[in-house]
């Protein structure tokens, strides 16, 4: 049976959790939880259905699925539409493999960088700073104000749209190009 003193437990407790996740942004409209890690969360964002199918054709969840740290720039359903056409398609195909990987790791970097310490590492390097990727990229880090910009090896630039989406492997900030090796 119940009582005021035990609803009042369980109102205490339902208002703590949702109070650890208030912080964290919405992505694609859905709630994205720090005590989950990076796979478990993009598979629930509508904008990230295609970075998501494509992290699975190049058998990447596991790896995003481990401890970490990775901070994960994750380009949206949207910045993959602006790739020439047929190329996700082309991507997304078994003999492409190699070269998917290499792209989607072209966003990965191996450590937990929030929005602050970014800025911080381009204010220290004295307007941008070079970040080294899992994959190999380099990838250049700027800022105006709250704006922070990722110009890739071919001069493309992503703005991030949405920063610091905490996971418990690390950090998604949503972005809103794709992100290319340099040619080859």
């Amino acid at each position: 049976m119940f009582n005021l003193k035990s609803m009042t437990a369980a109102a205490a407790i339902a208002a703590t959790a949702s109070v650890a996740y208030a912080d964290n942004p919405m992505v694609g409209g859905a709630e994205m939880f720090a005590d989950k890690n990076i796979v478990e969360n993009a598979v629930n964002s509508a904008d990230h259905t295609t970075l998501v199918t494509a992290v699975k054709a190049a058998g990447l969840v596991d790896t995003l699925s481990s401890e970490g740290p990775f901070t994960v720039f994750a380009p949206t359903n949207a910045a993959f539409g602006e790739l020439r056409e047929g190329a996700v398609e082309a991507l997304l195909q078994p003999a492409a493999k190699k070269q998917l990987t290499e792209i989607l790791t072209c966003h990965v970097v191996s450590a937990d960088a929030m929005s602050t310490a970014i800025k911080g590492m381009v204010d220290d390097d004295g307007g941008a700073h070079m970040v080294p990727t899992v994959g190999g990229c380099m990838l250049k880090a700027t800022y105006q104000g709250n704006k922070i910009m990722l110009e890739d090896e071919r001069g493309r630039v992503a703005n991030v749209t949405i920063a610091d989406v905490e996971q418990s492997n690390g950090v998604i900030h949503v972005i809103d190009t794709v992100m290319l090796p340099a040619k080859q």
